[in-house]
């Protein structure tokens, strides 16, 4: 389903993945401060709440993209992740340098890489130079697929494997502007752009009702940043958190 509320003809067209987490939340602020006509795209793929769904739709239409597509795929049928399996547990009060080795269990095979070829289909019939991912190589937990390597290695498939590119008429970029940034200089780029993260979600497994748990690996990243950034979490929690205890010790 498509809502397409602004028209911003005349501007450079670009993709962006939006999840409604923090990190496309911010990216998408970038990407419309920058002059970017935004066509949004957010997947239902088979995870376990429709949460991060229902706040992409906000965060689209609080920053005006021209039109957000939400896409139904089904990565459950796979399984292999606890993002997507109800019978495999989301990890909980993992230490920070335990978030920080290997591939967890919240690893979804290969989406990333379904999600932007989703993204370069509707990027090559826009012709839209541009394709946003919000991944991070520095506050990720141990992904393979928010790798610098693997953007760099994406963009040059796009760029083989598409007419508009192989004619000469568009060459794709896969553009990563978040890939560098702790989290908290993440909050910090936000926070500037005029974010509001109340509208934004992150937790692995909320409440019925949205409600982040505040121990998985996804919420101690982002308590963290704020933390360090000295700010509040306006996110919801299921129980009080102290925030301030997340800081990581200089």
């Amino acid at each position: 389903m498509a809502t397409t509320p602004n028209d911003t003809t005349g501007a450079p067209k670009a993709v962006l993945l939006l999840s409604g987490g923090l990190d496309s939340t911010t990216m998408l602020a970038l990407a419309r401060s920058e002059g970017y006509d935004v066509h949004a795209l957010t997947f239902r793929y088979g995870q376990r709440h429709a949460h991060e769904v229902e706040a992409a739709r906000r965060v689209a239409r609080r920053h005006g993209v021209t039109r957000h597509q939400v896409v139904d795929i089904d990565l459950a049928t796979f399984g292999g992740s606890a993002l997507t399996s109800e019978d495999v547990a989301v990890p909980k009060d993992r230490p920070a340098a335990e978030i920080a080795t290997g591939v967890p269990v919240t690893y979804v095979p290969a989406r990333n890489t379904i999600f932007l070829s989703f993204a370069l289909a509707w990027a090559e019939v826009l012709r839209a130079a541009d394709i946003f991912i919000g991944v991070n190589a520095l506050d990720y937990s141990g992904y393979p697929d928010c790798r610098p390597e693997f953007v760099d290695a994406f963009e040059r498939l796009a760029n083989l494997a598409t007419a508009a590119a192989v004619e000469g008429r568009t060459r794709i970029r896969i553009r990563a502007p978040l890939l560098r940034l702790t989290k908290r200089e993440i909050i910090e780029l936000g926070t500037r752009l005029g974010v509001d993260y109340a509208m934004t979600t992150s937790c692995y497994d909320p409440s019925p009702s949205g409600e982040a748990c505040g121990h998985c690996d996804a919420c101690q990243l982002r308590l963290r940043g704020f933390a360090e950034g000295g700010g509040h979490d306006p996110a919801r929690y299921r129980e009080p958190v102290y925030q301030h205890d997340h800081a990581m010790p200089e």
